[in-house]
């Protein structure tokens, strides 16, 4: 009986230990990038002030956006938005898919893109913060293109602050 016990203690092998396909690497952890703070540390007086807009409400705000709203039907609005661990180049080629043509840009040695829409009523202008990126995105409305300027000159301001303010 010793030697029966002996034989199989030795002569056994445990295949639930040996990997049977292809060794995978481990899945990429994303780095964090640094906190771009609540609204992207701008205040609805800023949005309103560097958005041009008259009036602006704010309809919502929650732990990754805000989102400014200026007074009447079709009017303008103001979009900020942090993604986490989230690709800024799907982000690119969703606006690139719409119509939009994004540029490449940097901001305060952050890079990143904008993009204006052929009608020069919105764009999309998104900063890269090692494995997050932060967007903000502005719309004249229905009838507010041309009389405002570019828009992307317009959140070009807004993502300024936000780089200068990151961490704060």
């Amino acid at each position: 009986m010793a030697l029966a016990l002996l034989l199989s203690a030795c002569g056994g092998s445990n295949d639930s230990e040996t990997p049977t396909g292809p060794l995978k690497p481990p899945p990429k952890v994303a780095t964090l990038g640094p906190f771009v703070g609540e609204c992207g540390h701008l205040t609805d007086d800023e949005v309103r002030d560097l958005g041009g807009f008259g009036s602006v409400s704010q309809v919502f705000k929650n732990a990754v956006g805000c989102n400014w709203q200026a007074g009447g039907v079709s009017s303008g609005s103001v979009t900020f938005a942090s993604y986490r661990g989230s690709p800024i180049d799907r982000e690119k080629a969703w606006v690139a898919s719409v119509g939009r043509n994004p540029q490449e840009i940097e901001v305060g040695g952050k890079k990143g893109f904008q993009a204006l829409d052929p009608r020069g009523s919105v764009c999309d202008l998104a900063i890269q913060l090692d494995d997050d990126f932060f967007e903000w995105s502005m719309s004249y409305g229905l009838f507010g293109a041309g009389s405002l300027g570019n828009p992307c000159d317009r959140t070009r301001k807004m993502a300024e602050l936000t780089v200068q303010r990151l961490g704060k």
